[in-house]
């Protein structure tokens, strides 16, 4: 999969700071709690945004740059990519002739259940960017047949793969630590929200539902799930709102029926999660027919 790509010319794409019409974007079959995506852009590709899931990439050519954690990076081909949850990142191609990627996004109560009682928490990979074999084939593995249904017990393997090759690469997180109520309250929490996202939640409701304090339910519920309740909520949320989008529902509709204020509520946050808007990303997903390149 690697090829030799010469060196990015220092700002020689940042001056294309809009869409191009070849850009594409296509969602492969995924799981629960497992989404695939493939894409290829040439010049922007996404403004700074965050997701509450782990993002787990492979370029498959070009260069894929992007700004992550006060630095940039600079991703080519067979390098493999860790995003973690609610870091804030953005997404641009490195050389002229644009960049080619897939990516598996892994909802953080999946690793959790994989690891089990082997960590104490979430495993953090300070780099990015990394050539490690062992993450490398975790990945591959995930996001080699994407245009190809994903199994169940399929995606329990791979999961459990990018687990153990995650917390070999933070060995701090492999100490059994937490209690097993907070865990516990931590998951009804994630339950309760799951079926109430078309309504306010209060922060007193979760408080019932926990048995924990707002702010010790915060803490043990980002340890469980890499991000906050409320942040949670709003992208299960938009999870239903890009549903609804591929449908051809008006942005407006889909604003209502999805717990946002109104259209502009959903754009706002939209963009905030996936780095573009709500009709960019209706548009992107309109590709050629003929199948998967």
């Amino acid at each position: 999969m690697a090829q030799s790509i010469s060196e990015p010319e220092p700002g020689g794409l940042e001056r294309s700071c809009g869409p191009s019409h070849g850009d594409w974007l296509r969602a492969g079959p995924g799981s629960d709690g497992i989404e695939r995506i493939e894409a290829f852009f040439s010049g922007h590709a996404y403004d700074p945004h965050r997701h509450d899931t782990y993002a787990l990439g492979l370029t498959l050519s070009g260069v894929q740059s992007f700004d992550y954690r006060g630095s940039r990076q600079d991703s080519r081909a067979g390098n493999a990519i860790v995003l973690h949850p609610d870091e804030i990142h953005n997404g641009r191609a490195g050389v002229e002739s644009g960049f080619r990627y897939r990516m598996l996004y892994l909802e953080p109560r999946l690793l959790r259940e994989a690891l089990g009682n082997e960590a104490r928490a979430l495993p953090f990979i300070s780099a990015a960017v990394s050539s490690d074999p062992r993450l490398v084939r975790a990945i591959a593995r995930g996001v080699r047949a994407i245009e190809a249904p994903l199994a169940a017990d399929e995606a329990e393997d791979i999961v459990l793969g990018l687990a153990e090759a995650l917390l070999a690469l933070d060995p701090s997180a492999a100490r059994v630590a937490g209690s097993r109520h907070a865990q516990a309250a931590s998951e009804r929490v994630r339950r309760f929200l799951d079926a109430h996202l078309e309504r306010v939640v209060t922060s007193g409701e979760l408080e019932a539902v926990a048995g924990l304090d707002r702010f010790a339910l915060a803490r043990h519920f980002r340890a469980s799930f890499g991000t906050s309740p409320y942040n949670y909520l709003v992208m299960r949320r938009l999870d239903r709102a890009r549903a609804m989008l591929r449908s051809g529902l008006e942005i407006a509709d889909i604003a209502a029926a999805c717990g946002f204020a109104d259209q502009s509520h959903l754009t706002r946050q939209f963009r905030r999660a996936f780095g573009v808007t709500p009709g960019r990303w209706r548009k992107l997903h309109r590709h050629p027919e003929g199948g998967w390149p």
